[in-house]
């Protein structure tokens, strides 16, 4: 049977023929479907046997003599995971190709070492909480991108008009494909399909030198929209909960509220001198105050979220973007808490979440039917349509070269699909096949888009460089 490291977790005592009981210890770990009565297993997943167990098992069972948890804990997977998303990066730089963003060569190093190629790792306890770590951290980073101070007025009214055709324009391809026996989820799918990039479409611009352009800044509103709005839909529509729609509107008011609550009262503690004055002591020692804190903010949420029934993605991207609001981007700059945590976040968790998610990618069923592998081109036109086609809409303050490519870098799109799609496998929303063929679809978005796009940024700065000389000025209106 294969196993779901996610949704198999053993939340609750579990009895045994003859009154036994086996009991998690210290922690909830993954538990494997028929490994619970295996004494090795056992021992292995950090479980301990009460007594009864042994004679309801059998004579072979043997109680643990109290023996701790970590001892019977594997490493080896962890380090070929961390292994790999060393040697991505390095492979991306010294290639004699085309740079590629790593996180693509992260995935398909996964997918080489899980059990789709070579079965070198599978996913432990280890690697399933680091993983973990890595997305709430990924989210987490992706709300501190949003810079609140720079978005506004028309750029932004037109982002949320573009997101709103893009929702519109997926929910007609998820019908689409849902009435070509495609997929079965086309809600789901829809959500999938609307999200973009935000930190690799960040990234490409911080590379190209575009971020603080006409052109970057309506790329990086529009992004900002789609980020926020699709971890938004997805924890409405799908959360772990399973409540109704009705439920699930309140419990999303309670903790947005509740978020607010806790921006006001950091808002609040910041204008304290005395506070200040520590704070800032603090961050030139080993204390490190400030990542620190950050570090309960984000937890905070997260477990704020689970509590409310919501995505914990939704707790970490508000997380980070309370951070960023409450110190509009001044504490961030000022005592380099941004790069200390980019530090963390891409240097540790996030790497060991894309390569793990390549480790449970089901990639071998991409290819058991004709049908899966249309769907990737498939898929990958529709990203193209449903987030391309809206860009059109900033027209009339860019040129066309420009509408071109925030069109092609809206439709890039990977962490979100790579994290939502566990979550629509483990909700069992989406067959694995779909789940493969959408991050297939995600990973061609990434390689091919971000490089069209940027030749066409070149070509139009080229163009508005000429205009200029002759007089002419553009991206008047904003």
């Amino acid at each position: 049977m294969r196993p779901n490291s996610v949704s198999c977790s053993l939340r609750a005592k579990r009895p045994l023929p003859g009154g036994g009981l086996v009991v998690p210890s210290p922690a909830i770990l993954p538990c494997y479907a028929g490994w619970c009565e295996n004494p090795a297993a056992r021992r292995k997943l950090g479980f301990r046997l009460l007594p009864g167990a042994a004679r309801a098992a059998g004579p072979g069972a043997e109680p643990d003599q109290g023996r701790s948890p970590l001892t019977d804990l594997s490493f080896t997977g962890l380090l070929i995971v961390a292994a790999a998303a060393f040697l991505a990066p390095l492979l991306v730089d010294l290639a004699p190709i085309p740079a590629v963003p790593s996180i693509v060569v992260e995935l398909l190093a996964g997918i080489l070492l899980g059990p789709s190629v070579l079965g070198l790792v599978s996913i432990d306890e280890p690697i399933q909480v680091l993983s973990q770590v890595g997305l709430v951290f990924l989210f987490f980073l992706a709300g501190l991108e949003i810079a609140f101070d720079r978005i506004g007025g028309r750029p932004l009214r037109l982002a949320a008009y573009g997101f709103a055709v893009s929702m519109a324009l997926a929910l007609i391809v998820g019908g689409g494909l849902e009435a070509g026996n495609l997929v079965e989820a086309p809600l789901f799918v829809a959500i999938v399909l609307a999200a973009t990039a935000f930190g690799i479409v960040v990234a490409v611009l911080k590379d190209a030198g575009q971020t603080t352009s006409a052109t970057g800044q309506l790329i990086i509103v529009g992004a900002s929209v789609a980020d926020f709005a699709t971890v938004l839909l997805l924890s409405l529509f799908f959360s772990h909960q399973g409540s109704g729609l009705e439920s699930t509107v309140l419990l999303l008011a309670l903790f947005a509220l509740a978020v607010a609550a806790v921006g006001i009262a950091l808002s609040r503690a910041r204008l304290s001198p005395r506070l200040g004055e520590a704070v800032a002591r603090l961050e030139r020692t080993t204390a490190q105050i400030g990542v620190r804190g950050a570090f309960v903010l984000l937890v905070g949420f997260v477990a704020l979220a689970a509590e409310f029934g919501l995505e914990i993605v939704l707790g970490a991207f508000l997380a980070g973007a309370i951070l960023r609001l409450v110190g509009q981007g001044e504490l961030l700059r000022t005592s380099r808490l941004g790069e200390r945590l980019e530090a963390v976040g891409f240097g540790v968790f996030i790497p060991i979440f894309f390569v793990a998610s390549g480790v449970q990618l089901d990639f071998s069923s991409l290819f058991e039917s004709v049908e899966t592998i249309v769907l990737v081109p498939a898929l990958l036109l529709a990203l193209l349509v449903v987030r391309g086609v809206p860009a059109s809409f900033y027209r009339p303050l860019v040129g066309r070269r420009a509408v071109l490519s925030i069109g092609l870098l809206q439709a890039t799109s990977l962490p979100f699909i790579v994290a939502a799609t566990q979550i629509g496998v483990e909700l069992d929303k989406i067959e694995p096949a779909t789940a493969a063929a959408l991050v297939a679809a995600g990973l061609l978005s990434v390689l091919l888009f971000p490089i069209v796009a940027l030749r066409l940024l070149g070509a139009d700065d080229a163009e508005r460089a000429g205009l200029q000389e002759a007089g002419v000025a553009e991206g008047e209106g904003l």
